[in-house]
């Protein structure tokens, strides 16, 4: 063993602890907060070695590591919460596969939604497709979970998921690193019959699939993270569960917590730390039949409450069910006293909700687009005017000083919208999209609205990266993106391109105007590049 050690985020422990595990090749797309974990992989690789690629979505991303796994190689597919649900149709029939080489999914959920539309918990997905979980407590679990994830996939054929959530993933601390284990050789599955899901053999495979399941709850019994403290006295009036960062901040506050119980009379409480899933349900059950009161301290959606309720009908106490877990909240349910602080007295701050960097060329682009929507609509609110608009930097259009955008809901949704408003009678439907957006999850509503003679205009905001998340490439380069247009079946005559730039947006807001006013399916591309892109490239290639 390695025993240096290494300062570490947990997105770069699990990238670490793959390239350990022998991983052969790794994909994913940029979200945060699970990015640095294939820009790790990608730096690692740069001059050569096991392939790290982003992908145009999720789903992709799932499936080319799904042929990976079928060549016996390992795989890593690297995401953030809201795309497992991209991802979700490879995801849940891949339970139903024989997985050969080992392969992992590492998430991260975002709870608090620092930078997502909501706050899923992805412990529900394995649950759901019943396959195992491990979700690590600090950056050396990431590290070492990620190892065992491979190690697990293999014995049972089934994936396996590596839940991040936005703290652990983005802090940083000391992992000590184990022996690197080879790549996996070639090794195609010898039988076709445990990869085609026609419904015969399906059918079959769920079954099988059911009958692991008593073998996973054999493993998670016996896994050393789902660790069981008892009391030193015999039973107690309480019982403590806790997952994930919830252990960390039970433990933080565990010195106050006894010494408040002394005092009342109270034993030790029992405490159950679970880190591996499916739900240790015998030690659940021991704990519950030893206690009068359980106490669940976990990060996310009330998964494992709304289990042990179900398990035990055991009297819960509330939990933490919106944004971060953190050491004063966690206090606070353990009925512990704030601690003591200064008081310090500071000058009212002004807000500084986020904009679009100085040069953004998404600024050139808003303002000859809300002129053009002035033109067309000059009534408050342009109730002639729908603009839809999608996730990335230019979702800040929804803010002064244009207050452009009317919905944001998930990634290409906006496509979708125009043509929806349009088809409701709408007289003019925008969707506002990215060009790495449009790769990920738009085109296939285009096609829709091409099949449908829709006259929604899709204004593509191409700035040549993936720029929110920090600045990774597109798919596919900018001049690529017209022949795209036309392969899904735009008119190349209805496909218009501009600059966007500051002395081009009065030229712009009357050119985009005229397209929109066509009683036809326009796209309008407004091309710059990202100047942080441009900045970051520059620095990197000196």
């Amino acid at each position: 063993m390695n025993n240096n050690k290494l300062a570490l985020l947990g997105d770069e422990a699990v990238a670490l602890g793959a390239i350990h595990a022998g991983v052969s090749a790794s994909y994913g797309y940029p979200g945060t907060p699970s990015s640095e974990i294939m820009q790790y992989l990608i730096n690692e690789y740069k001059n050569g070695g096991p392939v790290a690629r982003w992908c145009a979505n999720e789903k992709t991303a799932l499936e080319a590591a799904l042929g990976v796994s079928f060549a016996g190689r390992r795989t890593l597919v690297t995401t953030k919460h809201v795309g497992l649900n991209v991802a979700a149709d490879a995801f849940m029939n891949s339970a139903l596969i024989k997985i050969k080489g080992g392969l992992v999914i590492a998430i991260a959920d975002d709870p608090g939604m620092h930078s997502s539309q909501n706050e899923q918990d992805s412990r529900f997905y394995s649950n759901f497709a019943m396959v195992p979980c491990l979700e690590p407590r600090n950056q050396q679990e990431a590290y070492d979970m990620v190892r065992e994830a491979f190690d697990v996939s293999e014995k049972f054929n089934l994936p396996v998921l590596l839940r991040l959530v936005t703290r652990l993933a983005h802090s940083r601390a000391a992992v000590i690193p184990a022996k690197e284990k080879p790549q996996n050789p070639v090794s195609k599955t010898k039988d076709k019959n445990e990869w085609v899901l026609i419904p015969a053999l399906a059918r079959k495979n769920y079954l099988g699939l059911l009958e692991k399941q008593n073998l996973l709850q054999q493993w998670s019994e016996q896994n050393k993270v789902n660790k069981l403290t008892s009391s030193n006295n015999s039973g107690s009036d309480l019982a403590i569960i806790t997952s994930g960062l919830g252990g960390n901040y039970y433990d933080e506050n565990l010195e106050d917590f006894l010494v408040m119980r002394k005092k009342q009379g109270k034993n030790t409480p029992m405490h159950l730390h679970i880190g591996a899933y499916p739900l240790p349900q015998k030690k659940i059950q021991k704990l519950c039949n030893e206690a009068d009161e359980v106490l669940i301290i976990e990060e996310g959606q009330p998964f494992i409450a709304q289990r042990v309720f179900g398990l035990t009908g055991a009297d819960l106490k509330p939990v933490i069910q919106a944004g971060e877990l953190d050491p004063d909240n966690v206090r606070k349910v353990l009925g512990l006293p704030p601690r003591k602080s200064l008081n310090i007295e500071t000058c009212a701050l002004t807000p500084r909700p986020p904009v679009l960097c100085q040069g953004c060329p998404h600024i050139d682009s808003y303002d000859s687009i809300m002129k053009a929507v002035k033109e067309l609509d000059s009534r408050p609110g342009h109730p002639d005017v729908g603009i839809n608009s999608d996730i990335g930097c230019y979702s800040l259009g929804v803010a002064p000083p244009w207050n452009a955008i009317e919905s944001i809901v998930c990634m290409g949704a906006c496509v979708g919208m125009a043509k929806g408003a349009v088809d409701a009678g709408l007289k003019y439907g925008l969707a506002v999209i990215g060009d790495s957006t449009f790769y990920h999850g738009g085109i296939t509503a285009l096609i829709d609205a091409v099949d449908a003679k829709s006259t929604m205009t899709l204004i593509i905001l191409d700035n040549s990266s993936v720029a929110m998340t920090g600045c990774q490439p597109t798919i596919m380069p900018s001049g690529k993106l017209k022949g795209l247009l036309t392969g899904c079946g735009v008119k190349p005559e209805r496909i218009l391109e501009l600059e966007a730039k500051p002395n081009l947006v009065e030229e712009n807001a009357v050119k985009l105007k005229a397209e929109i006013e066509q009683k036809d399916l326009s796209v309008v591309i407004f091309k710059r590049e990202c100047l942080e892109a441009f900045r970051k490239n520059k620095k990197e290639n000196f």
